[in-house]
């Protein structure tokens, strides 16, 4: 990641922290991302609960609408050790 990135994704980081409870979050969230955006973060968090519980690949972008290539990559991130808080549940 390029050093303005890398300022960048701190400041969302800064602002994010300071969001101490579940309304300022909603909030925060609703006031910057639009609907869609919403949704396809949801969507991937769902391809990665889905992948810790063993579901292919295939299946999961059949059942889920997406492509095999966004399945690939959130299998990617969790094998280098993002989303280990993400549950199965």
């Amino acid at each position: 990641m390029k050093a303005k990135n890398n300022r960048d994704l701190a400041t969302l980081i800064d602002v994010l922290l300071k969001l101490k409870t579940e309304k300022a979050l909603e909030d925060f969230l609703i006031g910057i991302l639009t609907p869609k955006e919403i949704f396809e973060l949801s969507r991937r968090l769902e391809i990665v609960r889905l992948l810790k519980t063993g579901i292919q690949h295939q299946a999961i972008a059949k059942k889920l609408g997406v492509g095999v290539a966004t399945v690939t990559r959130g299998s990617r991130e969790l094998q280098r050790g993002h989303f280990w808080w993400v549950s199965t549940k």
